[in-house]
Parts: C-alpha cells; sequence; structure tokens
C-alpha cells in the first residue's frame, strides 16, 4: 500500500508542483492550503508524513505542528517542515516543536523525496520495533504469573514429597525436578529483573 503524505502549503503553485512529483514517485497525497485545514483532515484520515510550511495566514507552521504533537492521533506522524527562512534560531525551533527534519525553498525535488523516503523507512522501522516490544512485554506477563506460580508450586510439592520419604529411585527423579524446576524459575525472574530495569529505565527518560 502506498504512503500517503499530507502537504500544507498555501501558495498553489508549491502545491501543484509538490503533488506532482509524489504523485509520480507513488505516493497518495492529500492537500491542505492552510494549519486548519491540515489540522481538519488529520481528523478524519492519519497520513503517514506531513510536509508543512512554515509562514502561513492564520495558523503558522510552528502553531501547526504544535497542536498535531498535542494530539494523542497525531503525534506520531513525522512532520518535515519546508521553509525559506536560514536562520538558525527558527530551524531550532522548528526542531524543539516536533519536526524531524525541514527542506529548504526553493525545493529541490530529488533532495525532498531523499528525505521523505528516510523518514518513512525510520515511522516503519519504530513501529516494527513497537511490535516486538508489545510481544516482549506479553511474554513477561505470561511469564510472571502463568509460568512462574506453577513453577513455585512444582518446587513447593517436589520439596514435600522428599520430606516424606521415597525410594532412592523417587528421590533422584525428585531431585532432577527439583533442579530443573528450580532452573526455570531463575530464568523467568532474570527476564523479570530486565523487564523491571527496562521500565525504570523509560521512567527516566
Amino acid at each position: 500500500m502506498a504512503d500517503t503524505i499530507l502537504i500544507v502549503d498555501d501558495t498553489p503553485a508549491n502545491l501543484s508542483v509538490l503533488v506532482d512529483t509524489l504523485s509520480e514517485s507513488g505516493y497518495k497525497v492529500m492537500v491542505a492550503e492552510d494549519g486548519e485545514d491540515a489540522l481538519a483532515q488529520t481528523t478524519h484520515t492519519k497520513p503517514d508524513l506531513i510536509l508543512l510550511d512554515v509562514m502561513m495566514p492564520g495558523l503558522d507552521g510552528f502553531e501547526t505542528c504544535a497542536r498535531l504533537k498535542a494530539g494523542a492521533a497525531t503525534r506520531d506522524i513525522p512532520v518535515i517542515f519546508m521553509t525559506a527562512l536560514n536562520d538558525t534560531a527558527e530551524k531550532v525551533r522548528a526542531f524543539k516543536g516536533g519536526a524531524v527534519d525541514y527542506i529548504t525553498k526553493p525545493i529541490q525535488h530529488e533532495e525532498a523525496l531523499a528525505r521523505i523516503g528516510t523518514h518513512l523507512t525510520i515511522r516503519r522501522l519504530r513501529g516494527k520495533l513497537e511490535q516486538q516490544l508489545a510481544l516482549t512485554e506479553r511474554f513477561m506477563r505470561i511469564a510472571s504469573h502463568d509460568l512462574r506460580n506453577p513453577l513455585c508450586l512444582i518446587l513447593m510439592s517436589g520439596e514435600l514429597a522428599r520430606r516424606k520419604g521415597a525410594t532412592p529411585e523417587v528421590s533422584e527423579y525428585l531431585s532432577s525436578i527439583h533442579a530443573s524446576a528450580g532452573q526455570m524459575r531463575r530464568i523467568i525472574d532474570t527476564f523479570l529483573n530486565v523487564r523491571k530495569s527496562t521500565a525504570d529505565g523509560r521512567s527516566a527518560v
């Protein structure tokens, strides 16, 4: 499925050229002529990336980006600013506002396509990583409840059986069960400790 890009620019000539360039490169394109229109469109359709003009009447690019980043449904959409500004302070402001990159006007289309492709790839990789982390978290929950508790019961039952007395052969079997269950519990405890350390690290960031 083709990635969807929302272009936000109040200059029809810029929009026309960008739409043609991106469409020819296989992207699905949405168009907004100001910040309010962009915010309205993203309530219905979530683009994979937004090209956002800085200087626009009404809501400028900085305020539009701030509102996008404040919304739970849109905060993760990568925003690339399009700007004719060369002031370093303005570029820093763009990054602090949540932009992942900027393209200087007049836009060089090959450069724009390269930057767009890079950030779409990063977004896909991030999505895959989040899926893997979710699977890991699910496994940790299973290990915490569905595996650890039965193992503790096996260890306790084996110890009680040994104390009640058993033949040497049965005792040997019980010792093997106890050793294997203990090893499995230590592995699970190690995973749980790693999970706790990771969660603590995320909280500290």
